[in-house]
């Protein structure tokens, strides 16, 4: 039998109104962290981890994530461990949806663990992002294409972002079964099997933008038509993906640190 399941955070400056876990989402409020960049100001991000209470995502399954960080707020969400889509008994793909809205003046840290595609399974991803123009954003995606020994399942993840109602950032990626050919050669993941994203959107990056360059031999940092930066990375493990992206946000919010 397939899952149907929504899981709803609402945070403001004083708390949490709203926190709903449903099915295989349970939520929990953990405890709090510092902020992330000077602009924060002094007071701490509140933070929520979505603890997995079954396995999901499998076949047919559908769940979904909304996320409010109402003006002025400071949320952090993370997760307590990696998110593994399997094979279910339906041919059906599974779908995880996750839409996030981040107010004025507020920022959210999106920092889930990685998502494993196991082999056999079949995943539809979609992120949807609305900011507002005064609004900082830190989300990353990892993505790791199978467990050890076996072949990927297909997966499919689409990023869509949205600033004061303006794209800033929509793009799809592709891997498994399925997927255009050449997604596992030498002009994209070269035989490695982690991939992921960093983006960080912060008003301070309209004054001082990002300057484009390599990351080693598999990353790369873009700069968007934005007040935003974008890190693509490959690897050949999650423990050397997170490495590389966790190594480049430390270098940035320093830099915006710095900004007279």
């Amino acid at each position: 039998m397939s899952l149907d399941a929504t899981a709803r955070i609402v945070a403001e400056r004083d708390g949490l109104p709203v926190l709903r876990g449903e099915g295989p989402l349970a939520l929990r409020r953990t405890r709090a962290t510092g902020p992330y960049s000077r602009a924060s100001g002094p007071r701490p991000h509140t933070r929520v981890t979505v603890v997995g209470a079954m396995s999901a995502p499998l076949g047919g399954d559908r769940l979904a994530i909304v996320t409010e960080v109402r003006d002025g707020a400071r949320l952090t969400v993370d997760s307590a461990a990696a998110t593994l889509a399997l094979p279910g008994r339906t041919r059906e793909p599974a779908r995880y949806d996750v839409n996030l809205t981040v107010g004025e003046d507020a920022e959210l840290r999106w920092l889930p663990e990685q998502l494993i595609s196991a082999a056999g399974s079949d995943l539809r991803m979609h992120t949807r992002v609305e900011l507002a123009a005064a609004a900082r954003l830190v989300l990353r995606e990892e993505q790791i294409l199978g467990r050890y020994g076996e072949e990927p399942g297909a997966l499919a993840t689409r990023l869509a972002v949205r600033r004061a109602g303006r794209p800033l950032l929509d793009q799809e990626l592709r891997y498994g079964p399925g997927a255009p050919g050449g997604w596992d050669g030498p002009a994209v993941l070269g035989g490695l099997r982690a991939a992921g994203q960093l983006l960080l959107v912060d008003p301070a990056l309209e004054e001082k933008p990002a300057e484009p360059r390599l990351l080693g031999e598999s990353a790369v940092l873009a700069p968007l038509a934005g007040p935003g930066l974008l890190v693509t990375a490959a690897a050949p493990d999650a423990r050397e993906l997170r490495r590389v992206l966790d190594e480049v946000l430390a270098e940035v919010l320093e830099a915006l640190d710095a900004t007279p």
